[in-house]
């Protein structure tokens, strides 16, 4: 069932002449989505699965039912000179209907001013057409006033964002001239710390040196916001990936989460601390939440196949390793683990199909001996295994030849390379507890006491669930004495200044005729009239259009017109609503009563 309470932001259209612009309206479209994820109760789909209908003309009721979302926010925004001029619209995804629409136009450098009001507006209208939500005064809250540093941000955002190890340079060099505009640029701080961090983690880079400029952005962006999420965040990425540091790494995403909790990279993170610490049911819930906020994810997806992977159940994996290459045919590391799930069945036929149609497999001669080796079948050509080149094979996310060294019965050196690398901590070897490829080694008693070393000197213990002061603070925003009070206040009110007749009524003019914040009254509706915002002002409205439409003195009246005289501000809205509360047309119900 889609929650009503729930939106994906697609990404917006670039009007302008300069293709060299999509980079920043794609910046404005996440900015949104990072906005409406603060509001609690919101479900909002994560920029992953809203970018996957870039560039297509899908109907917004297809979208919906892919994402489970109940909203869509589509737009369009054209740049010309210092200026910037932004369209957009709100559309229910079970039949099209257009629930708001507005165009803005302002100056270039009063984006983030803009973002936040479009922000704010966008949860507006979804509570007072779906129900109660506690918004804030701001929700777009960047780390720069700069235009300039944002923009060069937002480059760096899209190099990193194509999840490819040598983007991420060039990531890096952007948001050095980011913060070199800015030097109070915090998100950008952040951004270089995970960047260093992935990169060192993996082997791409020098792991000393990348750690150790991880962790220098790292405190830079710290002494500037350390409340940030990302701030929660980047902590995390550093503390697990570099360190395997497993309490402070999955303590720092629950913070990050309580900052955010739409933020799905989070969820995803939990689950590969579990992974890496034996919990594999714990992953698969968490896995599961990340992909219920982003559906079509590749990487949540691969890590969903990968949990199974390690569960070695290899056709399960593959089911969910193939949805995540359908949403991305060229993911790496997707296609790696599913070579290794037809390593482990001894499937042959599909192992050799799949080498053959994939060319972005590493080492495939590698991969075919280590087939053999592993299912006990006749090498096709020997191996001089003294020409292999380990620390090469460690520089991608499979380590084949590692892999293949084991399994040729070369113990010892197996050994010494895995001792050097655990030591280290890369990121290859973070799942070692359950990985099936090191699994003729764990009676090894050299083996053991490596693993016994890394697993005693981190012994794993999370912190309960952190608890939402947020929640707590805003569960129940009166006392009983003051539900009756404003109950009453409310309902005197309507009845006698007939507000519903204002065709814009809004919820926060409501509030501020009976001087009640709109967050208050949102809650006083849905809790104690059980209503949304339109739905409680429309039954109001509904009620004076049947008084006055039985009214002889009104005869010459249309029904539109007469459903206009009571508030309704489109032919759609009465029509939709009557026949939801009264089960009959409008036209109908008028031959019925007359």
């Amino acid at each position: 069932m889609i929650d009503n309470k729930s939106i994906a932001v697609l990404p917006f259209v670039n009007m302008s002449n300069d293709i060299d612009n999509d980079y920043f309206c794609d910046g404005i479209t996440e900015e949104i989505i990072n906005a409406l994820t603060k509001i609690k109760g919101l479900k909002v789909i994560a920029r992953t699965s809203s970018f996957a209908f870039k560039n297509k003309s899908i109907d917004v009721r297809h979208i919906g039912s892919q994402l489970s979302v109940a909203t869509i926010l589509e737009g369009s925004i054209r740049i010309f000179k210092d200026r910037i001029r932004i369209n957009t619209q709100l559309i229910r995804t079970d039949d099209g209907f257009q629930i708001w629409s507005q165009n803005f136009d302002r100056k270039l450098d009063h984006i983030f001013e803009l973002q936040d009001e479009i922000s704010l507006i966008i949860a507006e209208q979804i509570r007072e057409n779906f129900g109660h939500l506690h918004i804030h005064n701001h929700i777009s809250i960047i780390g720069t006033k700069n235009i300039y540093a944002y923009k060069l941000y937002l480059k760096g955002r899209a190099y990193q964002l194509n999840w490819v190890l040598e983007d991420y340079l060039k990531a890096i060099d952007y948001y050095k001239k980011s913060i070199a505009v800015d030097t109070n640029f915090y998100d950008a701080y952040f951004a270089l710390s995970r960047s260093y961090g992935i990169l060192s983690s993996w082997g791409f880079i020098d792991k000393t040196e990348g750690e150790r400029l991880a962790k220098n952005y790292l405190n830079k962006g710290l002494k500037i916001n350390s409340s940030s999420y990302l701030a929660y965040f980047s902590q995390s990425s550093l503390s697990f990936w570099n360190q395997w540091n497993y309490t402070n790494g999955i303590n720092l995403l629950k913070e990050t989460l309580h900052k955010n909790p739409n933020y799905a990279i989070a969820y995803e993170g939990i689950a590969e601390i579990y992974m890496a610490t034996n919990q594999l049911e714990k992953a698969l819930l968490n896995i599961n939440k990340a992909i219920e906020i982003s559906p079509l994810s590749p990487n949540h997806h691969f890590t969903k196949g990968n949990i199974y992977f390690l569960k070695k159940m290899y056709n399960e994996s593959i089911l969910h390793l193939n949805e995540c290459l359908r949403i991305d045919p060229n993911f790496s590391l997707a296609i790696e683990t599913k070579l290794a799930c037809y390593i482990f069945l001894n499937d042959v036929s599909k192992f050799e199909n799949f080498i053959a149609v994939k060319p972005q497999i590493n080492y495939p001669e590698i991969c075919k001996a280590l087939f053999s080796l592993i299912n006990k079948k006749q090498l096709k050509r020997p191996i001089d295994i003294a020409t292999i080149d380990i620390d090469e094979s460690f520089k991608y996310i499979y380590p084949w030849h590692f892999y293949l060294l084991i399994h040729y019965g070369n113990t010892e050196k197996a050994l010494d390379v895995f001792e050097d690398k655990m030591k280290l901590k890369v990121g290859q070897l973070v799942n070692f507890q359950l990985d099936p490829f090191l699994d003729s080694l764990r009676e090894n008693k050299r083996f053991q006491l490596i693993t016994k070393q890394i697993i005693s000197s981190e012994s794993f213990s999370e912190h309960k669930e952190v608890i939402n002061k947020i929640e707590r603070e805003i569960s129940k925003p009166f006392n009983d004495s003051e539900i009756k009070e404003y109950k009453l206040i409310l309902e005197n009110f309507i009845k006698k200044s007939k507000p519903f007749l204002n065709p814009n009524l809004s919820l926060k003019e409501l509030g501020e005729s009976i001087d009640l914040h709109p967050n208050k009254l949102s809650w006083l509706l849905n809790t104690e009239f059980n209503k949304n915002f339109n739905d409680f002002i429309n039954y109001f409205r509904l009620n004076h259009f049947k008084t006055i439409a039985l009214d002889p003195k009104n005869s010459h009246l249309t029904i539109l017109g007469l459903a206009f005289d009571s508030g309704f501000n489109s032919k759609s809205v009465f029509n939709t609503y009557f026949k939801r509360a009264e089960g009959i047309t409008p036209r109908v119900w008028m031959k019925q009563n007359l």
